[in-house]
């Protein structure tokens, strides 16, 4: 059975890799004879969610539905659950696919009942960013072990990913593959610096797995080579975005950082020379594979599936939570820029070779397959 499927991508919040991760898989399923739809959370709305969501109709023919779906757990997951089981009966929906610790919990229990219909879940982080000890990690672990039943396939973006959800939770009753998230030939072409590029350039949400202060105290030790201090440009937001701005004024660092905004990557990879990834958890960010791509230097920490991207460079990482190490490691970047060269060589061919978009599209689409026609045969 190859025939096109009916498909719906089931998330929290567009925001991240992992809008990124489902925006590029609805296009590029869509564009093979699939019929897809999405469900989001009707409680997280603002503008830029409204046209991000509206950016994905015109490949989203099954329609952009909203459910409430709280960040904390509750009795709401359940009539979540039922929402989207009813909208995928309407619809004659094959798939459902969870993207993240919300999205995933829901597609799986829209699935109890339904004999001939299949639910994927992408973790991309999810439960695995909780740590052991917090009462909410322990009860979404729990969550996870029972629905592991009810699971047609578990995609890890990372082995990283693959390897903790075996340690934190167990092995899973079902497919576990590991599919890489892709990039698109033209993010190959490195884009032309801006007029008066900064030093350093920070992509990502502000919130604190992403270890934005260790990064601010890192940039304020450090020197150019005349003396003159670093610039940083960072672009996101998110529910830190006011500390945040607190902390940068309480370093005296108003007038190294610009705060950008929610922006484009690419538009970003212009403004300067150097990403910085200072995070303290991460599965496989798509900030790493897109400024390798582009050919930028990349100095990141050893946490998550980084070190599958980095691949032959990946004794360049820094420790995480240590804002010595990360000054240290920007800092000889500082001193001499033209040594990364080789570097930034090495990992762009690795990622080139290893992280291809359609490889990405094809293994997905083909595990749908599979485990459709799984389903229909048991």
């Amino acid at each position: 059975m190859q025939g096109g499927l009916r498909i719906l991508q089931i998330l929290r919040a567009p925001v991240g890799g992992l809008f990124r991760h489902v925006s590029d898989l609805t296009y590029a399923l869509a564009e093979r004879g699939h019929t897809l739809g999405i469900v989001a959370d009707s409680l997280t709305s603002d503008d830029l969610t409204e046209s991000r969501l509206e950016g994905l109709r015109p490949a989203a023919t099954l329609g952009i539905h909203r459910i409430a779906m709280p960040r904390l757990a509750g009795i709401n997951d359940i009539s979540a659950a039922l929402g989207i089981r009813r909208l995928a009966d309407r619809l004659g929906v094959d798939v459902l696919h969870g993207h993240g610790a919300k999205g995933g919990l829901n597609a799986r229990l829209a699935r109890l009942g339904a004999r001939r219909r299949v639910a994927l879940y992408t973790p991309h982080g999810g439960v695995l960013n909780y740590a052991p000890g917090l009462m909410t990690g322990r009860l979404f672990r729990l969550v996870e072990r029972g629905l592991t039943g009810v699971t047609d396939a578990i995609i890890f973006e990372s082995h990283f990913a693959q390897r903790a959800f075996a340690e934190q939770i167990g092995e899973a009753r079902c497919l576990t593959p590991v599919v890489h998230n892709g990039l698109q030939p033209s993010e190959f072409n490195p884009p032309p610096l801006a007029a008066d590029p900064v030093d350093f350039v920070f992509i990502g949400e502000f919130r604190p797995v992403k270890g934005i202060p260790y990064l601010l105290e890192a940039l304020a030790t450090i020197k150019r080579p005349d003396g003159r201090p670093p610039r940083l440009a960072m672009a996101g937001g998110g529910p830190d975005f006011d500390a945040i701005t607190a902390l940068i004024g309480d370093l005296g660092l108003s007038e190294q950082v610009e705060l950008a905004g929610v922006r484009p990557a690419r538009e970003m990879l212009a403004r300067g020379h150097c990403v910085v990834v200072p995070s303290l958890a991460e599965s496989l960010p798509y900030v790493v594979l897109e400024a390798a791509a582009a050919g930028r230097q990349v100095i990141a920490t050893r946490v998550g599936g980084i070190d599958e991207i980095f691949g032959p460079t990946a004794d360049r990482l820094v420790p995480p939570a240590k804002a010595a190490a990360l000054a240290r490691a920007m800092q000889a970047y500082l001193d001499a820029p033209e040594a990364a060269a080789s570097e930034i060589a090495m990992r762009l061919d690795h990622v080139r070779a290893g992280f291809s978009f359609d490889r990405m599209a094809d293994s997905i689409e083909s595990l749908y397959h599979d485990t459709v026609l799984r389903r229909r045969q048991s």
